[in-house]
């Protein structure tokens, strides 16, 4: 018999249904998840701290968000009134990777050491990336990172010196990649030109990463001061985060530092996580191709009323961009992005789609409060405006989420030096035996379960 007449997938969603009953019998955190959203006590961290709400009397209430990189405040670490900054994605990293904030020559030291480790291994270019070209840059990447561990003689050392010495070298490598990647794909499947330029020694990752980029090399000082400030909110958002966690449950198990990055990175494309910038964009333009008038509150209310009730966009019910598993009345870095983006967009063709981004912020939870009768604090999360701030920028859609990895490398790398150091034990959570229960409970029946409404869910 061949194997299109076995039809292994008919029965694919009966077979893997379990009674969502059971998860609620036997109390399972779903998602790590307790019943109130709040997430389960999985770790420790010292790198940074994630602060949506606050509990009173064990209930969860909201409150304003903030965000800390080793106990300093992001709003303070992205000031721009502070005119002695020139770089605040270079400096974060120092931050994270080593415990403090440095002086002037602990940060020139660690710009030399990621400046000097752009080159890649010889003929890594030609035979890895433009040989045979990835679809999907997230995959281009992940998979770079595990042919590196290929030229490193010493890719099993887990000691200090050696596991710095990776981080650094992706932290510095992965932009490079990136961009590479980008022109090799859009050569090979969309038949586009292949641009290869050399990166230019002294240049910061903003302005590495716009140089390669840009056909004629040009770029402002404002456009790279934005896309430092995208690195830099990008760069670390605490240990629960599903890359991170992903980072650490890997690291926990002791495999190579190659395989652990990697890993993180294919959590990171997660249309659910990393991946949900690109269904921001998609809904901005559907928005704006629906609504005649931008300015009008009542228009664009009556539009969104729509997408809630799953007549319009996408049909899922969702505005995306608005929602985060942690944060309640605000997230720090959607405040901060807003004000560059503003500076940004000021007398630009961008300023009034902010404007129009900034009422879907503000109208959304008036919409769900009115469509499915929710008072839940509601409030826009980066991706309502990053992939804006892209555009602005004049960055491809297909870059989104890779720039998301190449910033979040910072921060995976902490975290993996912290597992190794304070983790010590191997990540296992218990899993029960839904079928055991079948047996043991008599009575207890799974349902059917129709595969259009599971897949949707």
């Amino acid at each position: 018999m061949s194997p299109e007449k076995l039809d292994l997938h008919k029965h694919f969603y009966e077979i893997n249904a379990i009674d969502p009953e059971l998860f609620v019998r036997f109390d399972v955190k779903r998602g790590l998840r307790n019943s109130d959203g709040t997430g389960v006590m999985a770790g420790l961290t010292n790198i940074a701290n994630v602060h949506g709400y606050i509990i009173v009397d064990g209930e969860k209430c909201p409150d304003e968000g903030r965000l800390f990189y080793r106990g300093h405040d992001i709003e303070e670490l992205t000031d721009a009134s502070d005119t002695t900054k020139r770089w605040n994605f270079e400096e974060v990293a120092y931050l994270l990777l080593m415990g403090k904030m440095p002086d002037k020559e602990e940060l020139e030291l660690l710009v030399s050491h990621i400046d000097a480790k752009r080159e890649l291994p010889n003929g890594f270019t030609a035979s890895l990336i433009m040989k045979d070209a990835s679809p999907d840059l997230m995959n281009c990447l992940a998979r770079s990172v595990l042919l590196l561990y290929s030229t490193d003689e010493k890719a099993e050392d887990r000691s200090p010196e050696h596991e710095i010495n990776i981080a650094l070298s992706l932290i510095s490598r992965l932009p490079r990649i990136m961009v590479l990647g980008y022109y090799a794909m859009m050569a090979q499947y969309k038949g586009d030109s292949m641009i290869m330029h050399r990166f230019i020694p002294g240049q910061s990752t903003a302005e590495t990463i716009l140089s390669m980029l840009r056909k004629d090399r040009e770029f402002t000082a404002d456009e790279a001061r934005m896309l430092d400030i995208m690195l830099t909110l990008h760069a670390e958002h605490g240990g629960g985060n599903n890359s991170t966690f992903t980072l650490r449950t890997l690291t926990s198990s002791d495999t190579d530092p190659y395989s652990a990055y990697s890993g993180a990175i294919g959590s990171l494309k997660g249309l659910r996580h990393g991946g949900a910038n690109g269904k921001v964009q998609e809904m901005r333009y559907d928005i704006k191709a629906n609504v005649k008038n931008w300015t009008n509150e009542g228009e664009v209310a009556d539009y969104l009323e729509k997408m809630v009730r799953k007549e319009a966009f996408d049909k899922t019910g969702l505005i995306y961009g608005m929602g985060h598993a942690v944060y309640t009345l605000s997230d720090p870095r959607t405040k901060i992005l807003r004000e560059y983006a503003a500076r940004l967009a000021a007398g630009t063709e961008y300023e009034a789609e902010l404007q129009l981004l900034e009422t879907v912020e503000k109208l959304a939870p008036e919409v769900f409060n009115k469509v499915k009768g929710s008072n839940k604090a509601l409030c826009a999360n980066v991706d309502m405006y990053s992939g804006f701030v892209y555009s602005m920028l004049q960055i491809p859609e297909e870059l989104f989420t890779p720039l998301f990895a190449c910033a979040r490398m910072v921060g995976w790398a902490a975290h993996r030096f912290e597992e190794i150091v304070s983790g010590k034990r191997i990540i296992r959570p218990a899993y029960k035996s839904a079928m055991l229960e079948e047996q043991i409970l008599p009575g207890l029946h799974l349902p059917h379960i129709d595969p259009d409404t599971l897949a949707a869910n």
